[in-house]
């Protein structure tokens, strides 16, 4: 069973803080310890979100203005010499370093810091170019399929053949409410990888870790959560993101029989099947507006910055 403390950006830039979330991840039941790669120069600037779009009362695209997003994210940043040293606090602590990916320029570094595994988010599930260049150098990569349609993650699994992947089922809706969980997702996930689990985003405070809970006891064999030590709303992740005490509920209830989970299911959580949901299903509106705004959030750079030196991760130009 894996189960991931994704420290996502919860450490705002502080690396101190990044190591003391380790400390408590590893003593509380986290297998893996992630962080994300992310660097604001890999920001793409795309005029269409500056304002936003609404025709009619309905919104067409989302507002997300390029210059506040690139000054969080720039304030956020880790170095790659700080990476290097996260991958060694994690093996002190016996888990796994994990990154994830969000530009392909940033790969080698990647692998030069020492990550054993990596994670492609949802929005790179059919970045097709992006996941031939990291399995050529992992066989450990953890893949979220949230706004993801079914042909393009039956292409990625095609890509991946011989690899041992997983697929993450997941909802990009952030918080996920339990009604639009669709946890059936997984058994259609299951044709393609046997490795398969769910990266949850549901609101802590309403939902504790009931979603990932029901997951486990459906067969999940990883689960991926926001992981916070701050009180939750000193970062933007915060509320979807548990705490340590969370976590150690959640890696308890993993070792339970499946008996003893469907119990502590029934008694506490009785409408945990709400949660169920289709093993296929559409895209809502909002899963589909963050899908046109994050997929090609992020791109490589070439000869200078400016949106014609950007390469997408889906693009097959060479870096």
């Amino acid at each position: 069973m894996k189960i991931i403390a994704e420290l996502c950006q919860n450490h705002n830039g502080n690396f101190d803080t990044v190591e003391k979330m380790v400390s408590e991840a590893s003593k509380n039941g986290a297998t893996h310890v992630k962080i994300q790669t992310i660097y604001s120069k890999n920001l793409s600037f795309r005029p269409e979100f500056e304002n936003g779009l609404a025709l009619n009362g309905e919104t067409k695209s989302i507002k997300r203005p390029y210059k506040p997003e690139f000054e969080r994210l720039k304030a956020l940043e880790l170095t790659f010499d700080e990476s290097r040293k996260f991958v060694e606090i994690c093996k002190k602590n016996s888990v796994v370093p994990m990154t994830t990916c969000f530009s392909r320029d940033t790969l080698q570094e990647i692998i030069n810091c020492g990550f054993k595994a990596i994670k492609i988010a949802s929005y790179d599930c059919a970045s097709y170019q992006m996941i031939r260049e990291v399995g050529k150098h992992y066989n450990d990569i953890i893949i979220s399929t949230g706004a993801t349609f079914d042909e393009e993650i039956e292409q990625t699994a095609n890509i991946l053949q011989g690899k041992d992947f997983t697929f993450l089922h997941c909802v990009t809706m952030y918080p996920t409410p339990l009604d639009e969980m669709h946890l059936n997702r997984m058994l259609w996930l299951k044709k393609y990888t046997k490795n398969i689990g769910l990266s949850d985003h549901s609101l802590v405070e309403n939902d504790d870790v009931w979603a990932a809970k029901a997951a486990i006891f459906l067969g999940a064999e990883c689960i991926e959560r926001h992981f916070t030590i701050l009180d939750k709303d000193q970062s933007k992740d915060g509320p979807v993101s548990i705490t340590p005490k969370h976590l150690q509920d959640l890696s308890r209830f993993s070792k339970l029989t499946k008996i003893d989970m469907k119990k502590e299911l029934d008694e506490n959580h009785s409408s945990w099947k709400k949660m169920l949901g289709e093993e296929r299903r559409q895209l809502s509106k909002s899963e589909l507006l963050n899908r046109a705004y994050y997929r090609g959030r992020f791109a490589s750079l070439r000869n200078g910055y400016g949106p014609e030196n950007m390469i997408y991760n889906w693009d097959e130009t060479s870096i």
